[in-house]
């Protein structure tokens, strides 16, 4: 019994450890990024973006899809959800890979201006760093411009105005609410639910966004109806 302790305790000093270490390693690539450019300079170089859309430019349909799509408590969190990481990372553990991120929109637009896309767990810190530093320096509304402004929408398009005007001919604000749905749902997998390489995949991602949105009381089942028949 006191030899399973012993172990016991070694383990749990091993995994502090372990857990110390990357904390470490994250936290220096977070310095390292935020040396090179701080948040200020960031938002100013995203913001002088060609196309740039405003959020006051963004339909409020569209708003809402990304963020039931996204990250629900969006307006609620300091650029993290606990709530979301701990069930990905039940999920992670489940599946013994490292696929399920639980990452708030801050801290994906972390991982967009500031680190790559790999899935390794010091960049995942770092992101974490990053957010809490960007929730500081930016109100939520710039935060959201900024995620779409920098997002992949396949087919070449870097930025929400450029993904409006170039599948539907619009500019953002003029987005009716089928191709709010539409649009909200790409860049999860650009590559995958672009309207014009998988218009089904398309659909069905789209049928996702739409699904969240009804859970999070952002439209009625009937309005929802009514997009699903426009798929049709």
């Amino acid at each position: 019994m006191k030899l399973l302790k012993k172990l016991l305790f070694l383990l749990l000093i091993v995994i502090i450890g372990i857990s110390a270490y990357f904390v470490k390693q994250g936290y220096d690539l977070y310095k390292q990024a935020i040396d090179e450019m701080s948040v200020e300079e960031k938002v100013q170089e995203i913001q002088a973006i060609e196309n740039y859309a405003k959020y006051d430019e963004l339909p409020q349909d569209y708003i809402n899809a990304v963020i039931s799509v996204e990250d629900k408590r969006f307006f609620k969190h300091c650029g993290i959800d606990v709530i979301s990481i701990s069930r990905a990372l039940l999920i992670d553990i489940k599946e013994g890979k490292f696929e399920e991120g639980g990452s708030t929109i801050t801290q994906q637009l972390a991982k967009n201006v500031y680190f790559t896309q790999e899935k390794k767990i010091t960049r995942k810190i770092a992101e974490v760093f990053m957010a809490f530093e960007i929730e500081k320096k930016c109100t939520k509304e710039q935060i959201f411009e900024m995620y779409v402004n920098t997002s992949y929408f396949g087919d070449g398009y870097y930025c929400v105005k450029d993904a409006a005007k170039g599948y539907f001919e619009k500019l953002p604000i003029e987005m009716n609410l089928y191709e709010c749905t539409l649009l909200a749902g790409i860049p999860n997998a650009p590559s995958v639910y672009a309207p014009t390489k998988n218009p089904e995949l398309a659909r069905q991602r789209q049928a996702q966004v739409i699904r969240k949105m009804v859970k999070q009381g952002y439209l009625t089942k009937e309005k929802a109806n009514e997009i699903i028949l426009v798929q049709e």
